[in-house]
């Protein structure tokens, strides 16, 4: 380990870090726009020159290589001249727009410029003009403002994977665009507003609705895909008006998919802010106590193998253990979080988790993906399988539906031939799982949701035993889930009980009369027509599909509004905090459920949320270890037979509108609007 001295400070750091890594280990800030830890170095905005001893000129600490030996001074009165000349360079053509700026207030130029920057300008020139871009809906663009630091270039090659970017033109015509008039088709592109240390990129939605000492910040997990991104929630009031990621190298890094950024709008929009009761075929506005009341009422002498509940895919797990309580007090053991169908055993652990976690792809060194689009299902934990195909020594193969995943695979076809050939050892793939050392399988959730989607479990689980997947220390075999309630739902056990009905049973006995009384806790993806005449209870945040068709409406919270648990695909249960109220009369989830259980004379045995959570650990001690993961026993899954040869089909058309709350988004709406349009126009004639 190389020893160098950094302002008569000697420190050992690690060799091939950078002299400004080895700075910061020092505890010496540099000061810099083009330099970002998770991109490549560029070396071209100079605002890092640092002083270094028998060297002929100053030096980029961003891409000198620590030495042995190195004497580096960081704060002389040369090295302040040399980022005052820097930062006067970068103010030539820079426009005077800090007060009415929208980046005003968290600008790394605006920030540095006052530290390090000189207190005039010599500069008399006319500043140029460029003309602004069309990123996409979601990036407002003033590019007479960028310093060509060229991170957002970097991010979407690198870790985007959609090399669209890029700067045309040299020295003062330079320009940062797209190479033709399209929008950005990444799923990550917001992020590049994260990384602009000016206002040449900032939040189009958010545009000038708000200052950032207005607004008050909470920390929380987001819920849109099963991935539990760390973000902040920023709102003014009682509206949400942004999220931003937060740091969490386990999980998201320091990325968020452009659904979780921009998707907030949906919050405000089509909204369930009191009860409703259906009268003479008419939905009407109630009292709680009223819509309790023909609750009670229909549930009166109806059997409890005739009452059914379906969580959805947002459900937090405090809501949902409270219906599986109230359900077993009514007698049903119909109760079902498999929203999608999907055929995982709740009695098996390992068999529905990520098991070698987010952080473990890492760490591997083969792929197999049966059934999945990672870009839409889980955009972050896809830019981190990107990031180790560029690494290099790891093949990638897919069955299902070829799609672009921003990264090389081998496509082995889109029907489950191949899956049956290597689960049987026939397969050449099979080989190349076979000598990898730390080798992964992730499966879809669309793929088991398939009627043979046992099947597909069982041969995905001999493909992990047969290919070494599952040794000491190691587990390769995952499961991809979409819905953040789904692995929360498993672990609690809401699965049928013996003699029970699952998600298709239940919509059949709602049609044939079996089921008279159907609860909806926030499931909108079901198919609702075909409820026949079942009385159907909806409680959720948004006029979706399961309002529509409910007969009683109990509006509940969504996941910005409470303080709820989710676990996400690895097993890793989060904590999600209340940043608003919920509007009108809505209500947490669990504290309407344990309000109807006195209502139905069945009360519930918690009153308090520390209660409730009490009861989750006691059903499974891994809601006790918050924030962590824990190893999974191997374990027996997957039913033996025949595999369907049918095509596996990905389960996202767009994924910009996968649920409830970017349904009613209307960012989500012109972004779907966008790809829409930029997808090529089938033609033909017809006869």
């Amino acid at each position: 380990m190389p020893k160098l001295t950094i302002d008569g400070i000697e420190i050992e750091v690690e060799a091939g870090l950078t002299v400004l890594q080895a700075c910061e280990q020092a505890g010496v800030e540099i000061p810099r726009f083009c330099y970002h830890e998770k991109l490549s170095i560029a070396g071209n905005c100079r605002m890092c020159l640092v002083s270094m001893e028998r060297a002929p000129k100053p030096i980029a600490s961003c891409a000198m290589p620590v030495g042995e030996g190195m004497v580096i001074h960081t704060n002389t009165p040369e090295v302040q001249q040399m980022r005052k000349g820097v930062m006067e360079f970068l103010l030539i053509n820079h426009p005077l727009d800090c007060p009415i700026c929208d980046q005003g207030g968290e600008c790394d130029l605006q920030d540095q410029a006052l530290f390090y920057g000189f207190d005039r300008s010599r500069y008399r020139e006319p500043k140029r003009a460029v003309k602004e871009k069309n990123f996409s809906p979601l990036i407002e663009t003033s590019m007479t403002r960028c310093i060509h630091c060229t991170r957002c270039i970097r991010f979407a090659t690198e870790v985007a994977g959609v090399p669209e970017l890029g700067a045309t033109g040299r020295g003062e015509h330079m320009e940062v665009g797209t190479y033709i008039e399209k929008a950005l088709s990444s799923e990550l592109s917001g992020n590049m507003i994260d990384l602009c240390p000016v206002g040449a990129l900032t939040n189009a939605p958010y545009a000038f609705s708000a200052r950032p000492w207005e607004l008050r910040k909470t920390e929380t997990v987001d819920v849109l895909d099963a991935l539990g991104s760390n973000i902040r929630v920023d709102n003014r009031g009682s509206e949400v008006l942004r999220v931003l990621p937060r740091v969490n190298e386990d999980i998201n890094e320091e990325w968020i998919s452009d659904k979780t950024r921009f998707a907030c709008d949906g919050l405000t929009r089509q909204r369930l802010d009191r009860p409703y009761v259906r009268r003479s075929g008419k939905l009407e506005e109630a009292t709680w106590d009223e819509a309790f009341t023909a609750i009670a009422q229909k549930l009166k002498g109806v059997a409890g193998k005739s009452i059914a509940a379906i969580t959805g895919d947002l459900a937090d797990c405090e809501s949902m253990l409270a219906l599986k309580d109230l359900m077993s007090a009514l007698g049903s053991k119909n109760v079902d979080c498999r929203q999608d169908g999907a055929r995982l055993d709740a009695s098996a652990r390992a068999g529905y988790l990520f098991n070698s976690t987010i952080a473990g792809i890492d760490t591997a060194d083969a792929c197999l993906l049966v059934g999945t689009n990672p870009r839409h299902e889980a955009s972050v934990l896809n830019a981190r399988l990107r990031r180790r195909c560029l690494d290099g020594g790891f093949p990638v193969a897919a069955i299902g539906t070829a799609v672009d995943l921003t990264y090389p695979y081998t496509h082995l076809g889109e029907g489950t031939d191949a899956l049956a050939a290597i689960a049987s050892g026939r397969h050449a793939f099979a080989k190349t799982l076979k000598v990898a050392k730390h080798p992964m399988l992730i499966v879809g959730t669309g793929a088991l949701a398939r009627p043979d989607g046992a099947q597909i479990l069982a041969a995905a689980r001999s493909i992990a035993e047969n290919c070494g997947m599952v040794i000491d220390g190691w587990n390769g075999f995952n499961v991809l889930h979409r819905a953040a309630g789904r692995v929360g739902g498993l672990d609690l056990g809401l699965v049928p009980g013996a003699g029970g009905y699952d998600v298709a049973a239940m919509v059949e006995g709602a049609a044939n009369g079996n089921i008279e009384v159907l609860y909806l806790l926030g499931a909108d993806e079901i198919d609702m027509s075909g409820l026949g005449d079942a009385f159907v209870i909806y409680q959720g945040h948004h006029g979706d599909a399961g309002a529509h068709r409910a007969d009683v409406i109990l509006p509940g919270a969504a996941y910005t509004e409470k303080n709820a648990t989710y676990v996400n695909t690895e097993g890793r249960a989060q904590t999600g905090r209340l940043a608003v109220h919920p509007p009108g009369e809505a209500r947490e989830d669990w504290t309407i459920l344990r309000a109807l259980s006195a209502v139905l004379g069945k009360t519930l045995d918690y009153d308090t949320l520390d209660q409730v959570r009490a009861r989750m650990a006691e059903i499974n001690p891994n809601f006790a270890n918050s924030d962590a993961v824990e190893p999974a026993p191997w374990g027996d899954f997957g039913a033996d037979g025949d595999l369907d040869p049918a095509p596996l089909t990905m389960p996202i058309d767009n994924f910009y509108m996968t649920d409830a709350i970017s349904r009613a988004s209307a960012t989500m709406a012109r972004c779907t609007e966008v790809h829409l349009a930029s997808q090529p126009q089938k033609t033909g004639t017809d006869g």
